[in-house]
């Protein structure tokens, strides 16, 4: 067995079958565990993520990561206008929020020695015929697996394997920054995000934000747009780009500007994109994928992680409740996990139309008055 990506679903597949009994290597193409950072908050569901971590053995350990006050929401229009405010205390707590690379570090700190082989960048893969599956790493090593797991994200080299698909672009670009040190340094900022999640949306653009467990914001500015706006936009001369992607938000509220505007360090472009709703493959011998290299979706309903370890945990029982028939197993995994990620994908394509459209936030505030009511 190999297991191609160490992100937070193959992670968790090792360490779920690591409490099984079953040891397995992962391969990654980070040269090693510090290479890149990790992104910012994510919410975890009780139903998959939680759930996940449960079968993981570390749910309590999880807990102790949690950002206190972190379930927090403020929805406001472009001009600043607070349309709906839930603090923490009044949100379900089904929710918490986690930093990402935290929970990262708990997943690969719980696993042996070894397990991760970093830099093992997959530069193709192929078929033998026989149920197994060779793969072949940028430094000319060639691995033969009888099952090979994809859990290698978005542009995965395990998908083709399986499918044709390949993620299409949803119309929908984002630019991340940070404002460090908020409540110091950015005091009014700090006030605007408040102590969970931001939602600032008009006129089919907006900034998403929310506080990281370090004190920091990590903002989203969001815009529908072609997708060569983003190429169109000098990111090397950070002053150059905050002006270029502030021009989208000449006449929205100083306050929400200033997101962008003070932001501290580099921007970082993000073309949002996905798989189509309803992505699946018939059964071939000896491989599967998980997570974003199964069912890569927008990030509107904060599901990607959640169902990636979902996805993770469920296949890990299924190979250890079915020892000897793999088939039997993979069967069984695909069959729950596409329709659960059919429903996660078209929630998350439904929240993005919410959120960006011409009439927004208003449809949100409807959407989470309906929930509360």
């Amino acid at each position: 067995m190999a297991v191609i990506g160490a992100g937070l679903g193959g992670l968790t597949l090792a360490r779920v079958l690591h409490v099984g009994g079953v040891e397995t290597p992962v391969f990654d193409l980070d040269a090693d565990r510090h290479a890149r950072t990790q992104g910012g908050m994510l919410d975890i569901h009780e139903d998959s993520g939680q759930a996940a971590l449960r079968a993981a053995g570390l749910h309590d350990d999880f807990r102790a990561l949690v950002l206190p006050g972190g379930e927090a929401m403020r929805i406001l229009d472009k001009h600043g206008t607070v349309l709906l405010e839930q603090s923490d205390e009044d949100s379900s707590h089904g929710r918490p929020e986690v930093d990402r690379g935290q929970l990262r570090d708990l997943l690969l700190d719980s696993l042996p020695d070894g397990t991760v082989r970093w830099d093992s960048k997959v530069v193709s893969t192929r078929t033998l015929g026989d149920g197994r599956h060779e793969v072949t790493l940028t430094d000319g090593t060639v691995l033969t697996a009888d099952l090979l797991i994809g859990a290698d994200g978005t542009w995965s080299r395990v998908r083709p394997l399986v499918s044709d698909a390949r993620p299409a672009y949803t119309g929908v670009s984002m630019v991340e920054c940070d404002l460090q040190d908020a409540d110091a340094r950015h005091p009014e900022a700090a006030a605007v995000v408040g102590g969970g999640m931001l939602f600032a949306l008009s006129d089919a653009r907006g900034f998403l934000g929310h506080r990281e467990s370090d004190g920091s914001l990590h903002v989203y500015a969001t815009v529908r747009t072609g997708r060569s706006w983003l190429d169109g936009i000098d990111f090397a001369d950070t002053e150059t780009a905050k002006k270029a992607v502030l021009e989208e938000f000449a006449d929205w509220h100083p306050g929400l500007r200033a997101l962008v505007a003070d932001a501290d360090g580099e921007l970082v472009p993000r073309s949002i994109v996905a798989l189509p709703v309803g992505h699946r493959w018939d059964r071939v011998p000896g491989v599967t994928l998980l997570g974003d290299a199964a069912h890569v979706m927008s990030p509107f309903a904060g599901e990607g992680a959640n169902i990636a370890m979902q996805d993770a945990a469920e296949l890990a029982q299924a190979l250890i409740g079915h020892p000897g028939d793999t088939e039997t197993a993979l069967a069984a995994y695909e069959d729950a996990m596409f329709a659960r990620a059919e429903v996660a994908a078209a929630d998350s394509a439904a929240n993005l139309e919410l959120c960006l459209a011409g009439d927004a936030p208003h449809g949100l505030v409807a959407q989470f008055a309906a929930q509360a009511g």
